[in-house]
């Protein structure tokens, strides 16, 4: 049986750049405000975005799934990723030793604000977003939020499993200087260093990656834009017999550059 390493570089394979540098500047006071040492990695939030549209489908199914999930009944509604970055996930293997791609992981960004939130919130022409993202509008989203720790319970266990349950990366998986953890230890590390980041906006571009699944069960909150948001969503909740807690919170769906000049 096959462990997977503590580590690994991503192959390079072709694949869409992140856009903007833009971006980049609009974001960096939100990193100062998510830096600092964190002794329990398991009170991280982690952050699952996807169309209000979706919900309904994620909701009967139980789980969120991977892009490669053997257990889809229907994709999407509404596909945020572009087919091009489809496509160079699930060329990317997490480690030399283990047969996964990114693609057969659920993503979770470490912000409610990160890179590729916010090119959605602002509307910029991002490679890694489909056409149909750019047409929406920041208040047809919602955040499906957990913790780590329930990540690391889900899996409790699991390690010695041929295909890593549990990934981090340091930027955006694709990317072709990604660096992976793919065990409990160097994940927590990795997750550790990320906070204490305190020159940059690693933790903007990083991601917990969840193999296969993950149970709608563990999720600890819904974050939404607005009011008529949160009707809508507890509309859908209330459909599918589920209870979780709604959160209107306009900060996660606005510019950082507003937040920025709001303090």
């Amino acid at each position: 049986m096959v462990k997977a390493p503590a580590a690994s570089r991503a192959r390079q394979v072709s694949r869409p750049q992140p856009a903007g540098r833009t971006i980049g500047k609009r974001i960096s006071s939100t990193a100062s405000s998510l830096r600092g040492p964190i002794d329990d990695v398991g009170v991280q939030r982690i952050y699952h975005v996807t169309h209000v549209d979706n919900l309904a489908s994620i909701l009967e199914s139980g789980n969120i799934y991977a892009d490669l999930s053997e257990s889809w009944g229907a994709r999407p509604t509404v596909d945020i990723s572009s087919p091009e970055a489809r496509e160079a996930r699930r060329a990317i293997a997490v480690t030399d030793e283990v047969d996964t791609t990114v693609a057969s992981y659920v993503p979770f960004a470490l912000s409610p604000k990160s890179s590729l939130w916010e090119s959605v919130v602002v509307g910029a022409g991002d490679p890694r977003l489909s056409a149909s993202v750019a047409r929406a509008a920041a208040s047809d989203f919602v955040m499906l939020v957990s913790t780590v720790k329930q990540v690391i319970d889900l899996h409790a266990g699991t390690e010695d499993s041929a295909r890593a349950s549990i990934v981090a990366s340091d930027r955006d998986a694709a990317h072709p200087l990604a660096t992976f953890a793919a065990t409990r230890a160097p994940v927590e590390r990795m997750l550790r260093k990320l906070r204490a980041d305190t020159d940059g906006d690693s933790i903007l571009n990083a991601e917990l990656l969840v193999e296969d699944s993950f149970p709608i069960e563990l999720l600890t909150l819904i974050g939404v834009a607005n009011d008529r948001s949160r009707d809508a969503v507890k509309s859908i909740l209330a459909d599918a017999q589920y209870r979780t807690k709604v959160a209107v919170y306009p900060p996660w769906f606005r510019p950082a550059e507003e937040d920025a000049a709001a303090e």
